[in-house]
């Protein structure tokens, strides 16, 4: 049976569809069959990440029943991807879409829901539909205590969180560090993306980040992360991590998260 991730964040522009993309394509890496659905319905953009501009069966006419599961599934180079419509207009209920990708978890490793970035049904129904959860936020204040709201939210709701991704990090003094933020949120920091420029030139091709440069700093830390969401071991053959003497943060946390799920 696969395992149900969501990837959360109620703030716009902190990476979390970039983040559901390039995750997605990690795990994939792994000989994973993986599959990205678009929770997003109101304001979608897994799809164009994807080039998927006008996809003719979508998540909204699954939600509704007005076609099959697997008419709207599309095939792409790393991963299966169910596409939200941009233009459907019709009124659908998010809340049912747990029941409707049940049978999907017999099909696929991994499934990964892209959520809305808003505190409505939307994110509510990622939350109930998700095993577990992994929160998108940057190193700052104002986007913190709204990722604060997220975290709150699936803590009631009962869906573990499995940790946050710092993204976009700038490594400089004027960032909150990963022990203020840890000791804000309660949530350990699982990964800590640095701001780079090919995340975007990524974006123009249509492609994961994590393909379009798989060796990048920003890719080797979402293969880092895939490996322990999914019980792997990945160790990248550099000489900067052979002679690390002292593990970074992120490191401690994904080894603890590992032993604690598959140790």
């Amino acid at each position: 049976m696969g395992e149900v991730i969501g990837i959360l964040s109620l703030k716009g522009g902190v990476g979390k569809t970039s983040t559901a993309v390039a995750l997605g394509a990690a795990i994939a890496g792994f000989d994973k069959k993986v599959l990205l659905i678009d929770g997003n319905l109101s304001a979608p953009n897994l799809g164009l990440y994807l080039n998927i501009l006008e996809p003719k069966v979508t998540i909204h006419d699954i939600l509704e029943r007005r076609a099959n599961t697997k008419s709207a599934i599309q095939s792409l180079d790393f991963f299966d991807v169910i596409p939200a419509s941009i233009s459907d207009r019709n009124i659908v209920n998010p809340l049912k879409l747990r029941d409707r990708i049940k049978l999907l978890k017999k099909k696929y490793d991994f499934i990964i829901l892209d959520s809305s970035p808003s505190l409505n049904e939307e994110t509510l129904a990622v939350m109930l539909a998700s095993d577990k959860l992994i929160v998108v936020t940057t190193a700052d204040y104002p986007t913190l205590r709204i990722t604060m709201k997220a975290i709150n939210m699936a803590k009631r709701r009962g869906t573990p969180i499995a940790g946050l991704v710092l993204n976009k990090v700038y490594n400089k003094k004027f960032e909150l560090p990963i022990s203020e933020i840890e000791r804000i949120s309660e949530v350990p920091v699982m990964a800590v993306i640095p701001h780079d420029i090919d995340v975007l030139r990524a974006l123009a091709e249509f492609t994961p980040s994590t393909s379009y440069k798989p060796k990048s700093e920003a890719s080797i830390e979402y293969k880092k992360l895939a490996a322990s969401l999914i019980g792997e071991k990945y160790r990248p053959f550099r000489f900067k991590y052979i002679f690390r003497f002292s593990p970074k943060k992120q490191d401690v946390n994904r080894e603890i998260y590992y032993e604690s799920v598959f140790g």
